[in-house]
C-alpha cells in the first residue's frame, strides 16, 4: 500500500467509543496534538452509539461506568441508560478537547505495517493516513454474530440484530422472534412484549437472572455527588470494590458463588409460578460460567399469555417463520437476533496487517494472544485495547485507563531512547499467556459447565486477567523495554 498523498501523523486511533476517546484524551493531556481517530459511524461513542434497542442499559453502576478523570453527578439511574453513556461519550470529546481529532464515516479498510519506513500505513474510504503509532480501539461488541441459519434469506418478515435496531419498523400486533437469552435479549423482551402481538423467545441456554438494583439517582444522590466531588470519588471506589469482592469466587473458589446462584434460584421461583417454565429457565450450568445478567421484568413478561419460550433447536428458517427441530413451524412477522457479537473473529482482525505480512486474523489462528491484552508480536507500534485477557471483573473504563496509561509510557520511552518501534517479544507474551492460562485453570469461566463468549474455538480463556483489578493496573503501570525488541530512529 503506497503512502502517496497520506496525511501523516503520529498516532492513529480507530474506534471512537470510550476506548478510542479514553487514549484520544490521555494524548490530549499528556500534551501530544499530533494523532487522528477514525471512526466508521457518523458519531463518536462505539458499543452505546450502535446499541440503540429498546431497553438498552449498562450493567455497572454508572459512576464506574464512566471515565475516572471525568465523573458525572447528573446521572439519573444508578446504572446507566444508552442514551445517557452515549451523551456522556459525546461532552467528554467535546470538553477534552478531542473532536477537531476525529473523522466520523471513516472506515479502516486496511492498515500495514512497513518495516523499512517504520510506521503503520492506514487505508480508509474516505483517505490514507502513516502514522508511527497504531491504537486499535475496536472494541470486543462492535461486530454483531449473527448465526447462519439455513433458509435465513428466504424468511418473507423482517430481520435485524439487537444492534442495528430497525426504529423504522412497527412491532405493534406483530409476531416477533426473538433469538437468544444474553444481556440484550433481557432488556429487549419486557419492552416488546407489551406492544407484540405475541413474541416467541428462542432459548439455547437460560440466563442466570439476578434482581435489578437499579434505581434513580436524582435527589440528595445528586445533590450530594454536586456539591462535594469527594463523596462521588469515594463511592465509586466502594463499587469497585463490591465488584472486586466477585474475583476469589470467580478465578479461584466457584464454590464461593453459590450464595448468588441461590439468589438466582429464589428471584426465577418468586418471579415464574409455573413449574414448567421455571424449568425451561433454570441454567444447569454454574452461576458466572456465562455472563449474568439483571432485571426485575424479563421473568414476568415471558409469563404473560401472548409469550412462548421455545427451547427445541432451529432446524431451519422458512418464508412464514421457524421451523424447530420437533417439526414444529412458528409462524413470524420479525426476526430479532439477540446473540451477540463476534470477539474472537473480528472482522477488523483481517485488516491488520504485521511485520511478516500477516494480519492479525492469521497471527491469532490458534485464538487471540497478547501481551498484557495489549501489544502482540509481529506487531510493532501497535497497541490493542481491551485485547485478549485484559478484562477485569469491574468496569471495563478501569482496563482501558490502565492500557491507556501504558501507551503513554511506551511513547515516552520511545521519545526518551530515540526509537522508531517497540515490539513485544515473543517469548514474553508467551510468559504472559501460561500466566494467565494457568491462573483460569480452576475459574468459574473455565470450569462451570457452559459454553460462552469468553472462549475461543479452542476452549481457552482469552477474555479475563486472573485476577483483580489492581493487579493488572500495576502491571501496566510502566513499560519494561526488556519486554521489547527495539528499533533505533
Amino acid at each position: 500500500m503506497q503512502g502517496k498523498g497520506a496525511a501523516r501523523v503520529r498516532v492513529a486511533i480507530i474506534g471512537a467509543g470510550f476506548g478510542g476517546l479514553g487514549a484520544a484524551i490521555a494524548l490530549k493531556r499528556a500534551g501530544i496534538d499530533d494523532f487522528v481517530v477514525l471512526e466508521r459511524a457518523d458519531d463518536v461513542g462505539g458499543t452505546w452509539q450502535a446499541n440503540t434497542y429498546p431497553g438498552a442499559q449498562c450493567d455497572i453502576p454508572s459512576i464506574l461506568y464512566s471515565f475516572s478523570f471525568a465523573p458525572n453527578p447528573r446521572w439519573s439511574r444508578l446504572y446507566p441508560l444508552q442514551g445517557e453513556i452515549h451523551d456522556y461519550l459525546r461532552r467528554c470529546a467535546r470538553d477534552f478537547g478531542v473532536l477537531p481529532h476525529v473523522r466520523l464515516r471513516h472506515e479502516v479498510l486496511e492498515a500495514v505495517w512497513d518495516e523499512d519506513d517504520r510506521l503503520w500505513r492506514v487505508r480508509t474510504d474516505r483517505g490514507r493516513w502513516e502514522a508511527r503509532v497504531l491504537v486499535g480501539a475496536l472494541g470486543p461488541f462492535s461486530e454483531p454474530a449473527v448465526p447462519d441459519l439455513p433458509g435465513l434469506d428466504r424468511f418473507d418478515g423482517t430481520v435485524f440484530h439487537s444492534s442495528r435496531w430497525n426504529h423504522d419498523h412497527e412491532l405493534t400486533g406483530r409476531r416477533v422472534g426473538v433469538i437468544g437469552t444474553g444481556a440484550s435479549a433481557v432488556q429487549i423482551v419486557p419492552r416488546v412484549q407489551p406492544v407484540a402481538g405475541a413474541l416467541t423467545l428462542f432459548q439455547r441456554t437460560p440466563t442466570w437472572i439476578m434482581p435489578h438494583p437499579d434505581r434513580p439517582m436524582d435527589g440528595w444522590p445528586r445533590r450530594v455527588f454536586e456539591r462535594v466531588p469527594a463523596v462521588q470519588s469515594l463511592a465509586r471506589t466502594g463499587l469497585d470494590l463490591v465488584q472486586e469482592a466477585l474475583v476469589p469466587g470467580l478465578v479461584h473458589q466457584p464454590a464461593l458463588l453459590k450464595g448468588l446462584e441461590l439468589l438466582g434460584r429464589v428471584h426465577l421461583r418468586r418471579q415464574v409460578r409455573d413449574p414448567r417454565l421455571r424449568a425451561k429457565l433454570t441454567p444447569s450450568y454454574a452461576f458466572g460460567c456465562k455472563r449474568p445478567t439483571f432485571s426485575n421484568a424479563y421473568y414476568p413478561a415471558l409469563c404473560e399469555p401472548n409469550v412462548e419460550v421455545v427451547t427445541e433447536g432451529i432446524r431451519e428458517v422458512t418464508p412464514e417463520g421457524i421451523v424447530t427441530a420437533d417439526g414444529r413451524t412458528h409462524r413470524l412477522d420479525t426476526l430479532v437476533f439477540g446473540t451477540g457479537f463476534r470477539m474472537a473473529d473480528h472482522p477488523g482482525f483481517t485488516r491488520l496487517r504485521g511485520r511478516d505480512g500477516r494480519t492479525l486474523a492469521e497471527a491469532w489462528r490458534r485464538g487471540p494472544r497478547a501481551y498484557l491484552g495489549t501489544t502482540v508480536a509481529g506487531f510493532p507500534n501497535f497497541f490493542l485495547l481491551l485485547g485478549p485477557n485484559s478484562v477485569v471483573y469491574t468496569s471495563q473504563v478501569v482496563t482501558i485507563e490502565a492500557q491507556v496509561r501504558y501507551v503513554l509510557s511506551c511513547l515516552r520511552a520511545m521519545e526518551r531512547r530515540g526509537l522508531a518501534a517497540v515490539e513485544v517479544r515473543e517469548r514474553a507474551q508467551e510468559e504472559f499467556v501460561r500466566e494467565v492460562d494457568n491462573g483460569l485453570r480452576g475459574s468459574v469461566w473455565n470450569t462451570g459447565g457452559c459454553a460462552s463468549y469468553y472462549l475461543d474455538d479452542s476452549g481457552r480463556n482469552f477474555t479475563f486477567f486472573p485476577g483483580f483489578n489492581r493487579r493488572f493496573r500495576a502491571r501496566t503501570r510502566q513499560v519494561d523495554l526488556a519486554d521489547y525488541h527495539l528499533r533505533s530512529a
